[in-house]
């Protein structure tokens, strides 16, 4: 009876797991999107289309693989509720240990569907550049920020992501000045979005052997390809229409065909008056407005990323106690060397979780 209670509860947790993830993932709109593509795919017109076509199956298949593990999770689901059933009029052992053999892997597929759940942010699915940079202290700092980048190419590495360097300023001794890389791999920048802010470091001077504090702040940043649009609202835009003129005032046409958009957030102004056709010049003036709006965000993250303040600590790394603190969960962790060697992830999905602390 014991048994029996405690696999029902277990099987009560997965399901009300299986119903966060639907929800987090979007179940109902993704089988929505399968009837939209399998609709298209019956297009004749659009299947001549090769680029478009590539992309829609490449689309279709992810969007599948996802339905198809939900579909198996619901059938595991409710085929353990039958068996518990079955056993508790039978009271058969080998039905017991197969329910268990079946928990085991279901609670394994309900796991890395979790790990997708954490990943929230617009960006978190892009590849991103990685900036460490040493602070006042000069070599310690520099020594500081070299051994966080080891960490890091080391964590990249157990994940088999590909790293490149964009640029390196090389310090005295062993030392790193500054440096950053950039990381393709799958959530890269979701994974490392939350390693933005100081990383404090504590341990006897290399020199005198005093105990001695080095700062490096870590700064990361989504890729966002060049051509990628603004999602820029209708209720955003003022657009005015007024007639096209050359130099001297003289009007190219009698029509209203040069057009003038207003960003009301940002008070950006583009206009066009290349053509004498309304539309194009309405397109070409978004394609303006949509190249401001980058080049804003692109700045605006750069700023962000020189306003990073030397008080916003979010880790200490105390190397002669052997532990580190996150101080935003507060972790602590008594294996210094297990992090330092790129151990990173439970420190990571611990920071993301607590973003999503209240959605369950």
């Amino acid at each position: 009876m014991i048994i029996n209670n405690l696999l029902n509860i277990q099987v009560q947790k997965i399901i009300k797991k299986l119903i966060y993830i639907k929800k987090k993932k979007k179940y109902n709109i993704k089988k929505k999107k399968i009837k939209i593509i399998n609709i298209k795919f019956k297009n004749i017109f659009f299947l001549n289309k090769n680029k478009f076509l590539i992309k829609l199956t490449k689309k279709y298949y992810l969007i599948k693989k996802f339905l198809n593990k939900i579909k198996f999770l619901k059938k595991n689901i409710y085929d353990n509720i039958e068996l518990l059933y079955i056993y508790n009029n039978t009271k058969d052992i080998e039905v017991i240990n197969y329910i268990k053999k079946n928990i085991i892997k279901i609670n394994n597929i309900i796991k890395n569907l979790e790990n997708t759940c954490i990943f929230i942010g617009k960006n978190d699915k892009l590849n991103c550049y990685l900036n460490i940079k040493s602070g006042t202290g000069g070599i310690e700092s520099q020594d500081w920020c070299n051994i966080l980048l080891k960490m890091y190419l080391k964590w990249a590495e157990k994940k088999k992501f590909k790293i490149k360097f964009i640029k390196e300023s090389i310090g005295n001794i062993n030392g790193i000045k500054s440096v950053t890389i950039k990381i393709i791999g799958n959530y890269a920048y979701g994974w490392l979005r939350t390693e933005i802010g100081i990383h404090r470091l504590v341990r006897k001077n290399l020199f005198n052997k005093k105990r001695h504090t080095s700062f490096s702040s870590v700064f990361v940043y989504p890729i966002i390809k060049k051509n990628i649009n603004i999602n820029i609202k209708k209720k955003d835009l003022r657009i005015d229409c007024y007639k096209s003129s050359g130099s001297g005032g003289q009007h190219i046409n009698k029509t209203e065909s040069a057009v003038r958009i207003t960003h009301l957030p940002t008070n950006f102004i583009t206009q066009c008056q290349k053509t004498r056709s309304q539309y194009k010049n309405k397109i070409n003036a978004i394609k303006k407005l949509n190249i401001k709006l980058l080049n804003y965000k692109t700045k605006k993250t750069e700023e962000k990323k020189k306003n990073i303040s030397w008080g916003n600590q979010i880790r200490s790394y105390v190397l002669d106690d052997s532990f580190i603190k996150d101080i935003r969960t507060n972790l602590k962790i008594n294996n210094i060397k297990y992090v330092l060697n790129g151990n990173l992830d439970f420190i990571i999905k611990k920071n993301l979780k607590a973003e999503l602390q209240n959605d369950y």
